[in-house]
């Protein structure tokens, strides 16, 4: 036991003012307080806490907030994050899954305003609705709507969230376009340009490139207008930052800085590979020397041993450019080689791969799975188990993957249509009647449901079975059950449905005329 054991023990058996009393009053009755007390030093509550056992004597841990854990390693995890993404495949198919069951083509809204609080009948309720579907696309499909001019608002989604769980975070400010029907438009910026300026240290009021207020509300970004890992030549020393308030004055939203929340007070995101990188650069490399291995196994190589010194001289081959004393000795069918006295031949047999190499592979997977939240066989699409144990993997990642999409609405998805709809009634283009005056009217016309990708089945027949039946229970809408089979609108489809039944219609009354 060593001196700091022996410190905390002390300090747990300190006698209390309680114990001095009664000892005063009665020694021997504090004899045995005492007693009890040190014997309760010694036994730990929990073993995970005790520092005098031999396996737990080496674990060093933190005490610190959330940014002294996160902030001076993020610069590192990007890094390494970003790596993986890049160069491994498993970390690449991870966030490729991710990205693709969350996001998808992208999440769109199915505007469900709050007709009760409106006070609104169906139809001119219905005929909001359809007039919000329809400004909205006009923003949103269109590349007006980058600053870039690059990317609409659904491809915005996808590049988004990869930033997110690859970097930890990102940044989203609404500037003005000037161009279109609607002024709106996006600038994204990656993590590594968000940073204090001039890169000073971090401060109780500015960590990060974050800007906080005293009790530690965040007010502001700073961004570099540059990326710090930028070749252009003469770039560290033209750096410089703006500052961008998250709201304006007027509380109208010009930033949205996108990143996962884990601990409380916590100030920049956490790459999501970041409690994977070392099990995945490990297996990375045991995969590389494996498939090293097997591509030796497949040489086969000869080896002249001598008493003497080098290989005999060897007559030119049909070799273009052969000469007598080339180095670069080749093997060909039924050749003859002559040997100096005291030489021999010996081959090289490297062997068969190892034969434990992917049961080792999927054990790892596994393991990295969990820390990733995809199971086993999302991670390295491989469904070779049974029915029930494949769908009970989706289920599985399904939960987080509406989790995260929930999430990303909330941050992103609901602030940016807020931000659309401001503008869009402000200018006129939408007739929403009291739409400023209340707060809780805005909050009724701004109402609506985001579809994305459906969760994957198995046996299709299966699941519209037992969606017809929780609908004909009442334990979902004919809505909702689209949404979850194909991730399509319920009210698109009927009049679709009903468009193609009267073109069907008429074509055959049309084969009919002409057939008579």
């Amino acid at each position: 036991m060593n001196r700091r054991d022996l410190a905390r023990l002390a300090e747990k058996a300190k006698p209390t003012a309680i114990d001095r009393l009664i000892a005063w009053h009665n020694p021997e009755r504090g004899l045995r307080r005492q007693r009890a007390r040190l014997a309760m030093a010694f036994a730990s509550a929990y073993s995970g806490a005790n520092l005098s056992r031999r396996t737990m004597s080496g674990w060093t841990t933190t005490r610190g907030d959330a940014d002294s854990d996160i902030i001076a390693d993020l610069p590192t995890l990007r890094r390494r994050s970003a790596d993986l993404e890049r160069n491994n495949p498993i970390a690449r198919g991870a966030i490729n899954t991710k990205v693709a069951h969350t996001i998808g083509v992208g999440l769109t809204p199915r505007p469900s305003i709050d007709r009760k609080i409106l006070g609104l009948s169906e139809d001119r309720a219905d005929e909001i609705e359809e007039s919000q579907k329809r400004e909205f696309a006009l923003w949103a499909e269109s590349a007006e709507s980058d600053h870039a001019k690059t990317l609409n608002f659904y491809q915005r989604q996808a590049l988004l969230l990869r930033n997110m769980l690859v970097r930890g975070d990102c940044l989203s400010i609404m500037v003005d376009s000037g161009n279109g029907p609607y002024s709106l438009a996006e600038q994204l910026v990656e993590a590594d340009r968000i940073s204090n300026p001039g890169n000073a240290r971090d401060t109780s009021t500015l960590c990060a490139g974050i800007e906080r207020t005293e009790s530690g509300q965040p007010i502001a970004c700073h961004v570099a207008r540059g990326h710090p890992g930028s070749s252009i030549a003469g770039y560290r020393q033209s750096q410089t930052w703006d500052r961008i308030p998250f709201f304006s004055k007027n509380g109208r939203r010009n930033a949205i800085h996108l990143f996962r929340q884990q601990r409380i007070a916590q100030t920049r995101g956490v790459p999501d590979l970041a409690t994977v990188i070392e099990p995945l650069r490990q297996l990375g490399d045991y995969s590389d020397a494996a498939l090293t291995q097997a591509v030796v196994a497949g040489l086969f190589t000869a080896f002249v041993t001598s008493e003497g010194s080098g290989l005999a001289s060897m007559q030119p081959t049909s070799e273009t450019g052969a000469k007598s004393t080339d180095d670069d000795f080749k093997m060909g069918a039924g050749a003859i080689l002559d040997l100096a006295p005291g030489e021999s031949v010996s081959f090289a047999n490297p062997g068969i791969p190892n034969a434990q190499f992917g049961p080792f592979v999927q054990a790892m997977a596994e393991q990295i799975g969990a820390g990733l939240e995809l199971p086993y066989e999302l991670l390295m699409m491989h469904f070779t188990a049974s029915f029930s144990a494949s769908r009970a993997a989706i289920l599985m990642a399904w939960a987080f993957f509406v989790q995260l999409r929930t999430y990303f609405i909330s941050i992103y998805c609901s602030e940016i249509r807020a931000a659309w709809m401001d503008e869009a009634v402000a200018s006129g283009r939408l007739v929403q009647p009291g739409y400023f005056s209340d707060p809780l009217i805005r909050f009724a016309y701004q109402q609506c449901t985001w579809n994305g990708p459906a969760m994957p089945e198995i046996d299709q027949v299966k699941a519209v079975t037992a969606a017809e039946k929780m609908e004909d229970r009442g334990y979902k809408t004919a809505q909702q059950a689209t949404a979850e089979l194909t991730g399509g609108d319920w009210e698109q489809n009927i009049a679709q449905i009903g468009k193609e039944q009267r073109r069907r219609a008429d074509n055959k009354v049309q084969n009919e005329t002409q057939q008579n």
